[in-house]
């Protein structure tokens, strides 16, 4: 029982000092709980704690991320993201991947464009393979031996983990991640074996959140590798879409449509700017090779020339933005810019992301898009201006 100053009405306008002499006149019982939040004020509380730890300090300056692969000088890995390779079925991925392992390993250049620069306390390289069996496994990692030309290197380990079920994948490459010491770079061959289902929106966001996680945490990249589906150029299901939103890059490996031996790279997004696309072969010896004076539309010695927004007729722009907001007449920026993407793609006319915003920003210079909403907030939008198209 504890007692409690009177609240007698008389009381309530009473100066502080006289009320301060007044005796108890009742007394109140109060619970053990009203005691404690009394007494004893509550800790932080965790969501709390969880916002400050969040919060960005502008007072001091952040170094930018290291860079630890460029394509042709444009950086497409750095430390703490993770990126994806996409690819149909027999397309060559596992070859390219092979390159890129192979530059990290020995800390150098891989086909003459494909630069590793892992930091010295960072060493450590990762590859895990879901879809092939060990025999395969063993001569994937065998073929980044001989591209690095190191006999044995003692900084890389190749895991096969077909046997697995999707859970007990996930959790033996969390702990290996966790566990390895001076671990800069990993390689997921089949990233869509760690789900159960590539088109459940929660475990795609499950495994976004997790390689966001792993890779802020300990500053590494992964490279991830998924499959396309075969009716287009899109990675499948809800997981591909959730992990190509968050990549910091997304390659793409495609036959040569007019030699089924070369296989081409090229850029669907970088935070950085795009790469030239470039095509490889397997040489003699089993390994890729990068094919010199490559072409993709004459096959010959001649430069690709860069499709230009102004190169394409009136008609066919009109015809790109009816399809494009066919869905929805409002767009946000980024909408925007990946159904403008996905409507060149299935018009045959594939170009990196860079290459889209291009696109936007003449639609909206012609007046062909207007931009409406509160700019920099989440009201901005982009309708269709219906009296120009």
């Amino acid at each position: 029982m504890i007692t409690h100053p009177s609240t007698h009405l008389k009381t309530q306008n009473m100066p502080l000092d006289k009320l301060a002499k007044q005796p108890f006149q009742h007394q109140v019982n109060i619970t053990p709980d009203l005691a404690s939040s009394v007494f004893n004020p509550p800790s932080t509380p965790p969501l709390l704690r969880l916002l400050q730890a969040a919060k960005v300090d502008l007072e001091v300056e952040l170094p930018a991320p290291l860079v630890f692969i460029r394509i042709s000088g444009s950086a497409f890995a750095t430390g703490g993201n993770f990126s994806m390779l996409i690819g149909k079925a027999k397309s060559r991925k596992t070859f390219s991947v092979s390159a890129f392992l192979a530059s990290v390993v020995k800390n150098s250049a891989v086909l003459g464009n494909i630069q590793g620069s892992l930091p010295e306390e960072q060493r450590e390289v990762i590859f895990f393979d879901t879809e092939q069996g060990t025999y395969h496994s063993q001569k994937s990692a065998r073929r980044v031996l001989r591209l690095s030309g190191l006999e044995r290197p003692l900084n890389f380990n190749t895991y096969n983990l077909r046997k697995h079920g999707a859970a007990k994948r996930l959790e033996i490459i969390e702990f290996a991640i966790y566990n390895t010491p001076n671990l800069g770079f990993v390689v997921i061959d089949g990233i869509r074996d760690l789900v159960s289902s590539i088109n459940d929106e929660e475990q795609a966001s499950m495994m976004s959140s997790k390689l966001l996680k792993w890779t802020e945490e300990l500053n590494i990249h992964i490279l991830c590798v998924l499959h396309q589906n075969k009716g287009d150029t899109n990675a499948r299901g809800h997981l591909g879409t959730e992990l190509q939103n968050k990549a910091e890059s997304v390659l793409s490996i495609t036959k040569d449509t007019q030699n089924n031996e070369i296989s081409i790279v090229e850029a669907e997004y970088c935070r950085d700017k795009d790469f030239e696309p470039f095509a490889f072969q397997i040489d003699e010896c089993g390994l890729p090779a990068i094919v010199e004076h490559w072409n993709s539309s004459k096959g010959g010695n001649e430069r690709r020339q860069a499709l230009m927004p102004a190169d394409v007729h009136v008609d066919m722009h009109k015809g790109i933005l009816e399809k494009v907001f066919s869905q929805s007449p409002e767009l946000k920026y980024g909408e925007l810019v990946h159904q403008v993407k996905l409507t060149l793609d299935e018009l045959g006319t594939k170009v990196g992301t860079n290459k889209v915003k291009e696109f936007v920003q003449w639609y909206q210079s012609k007046e062909m898009i207007l931009k409406g909403g509160i700019e920099g907030t989440s009201k901005a939008h982009y309708t269709l201006n219906s009296k120009l198209v």
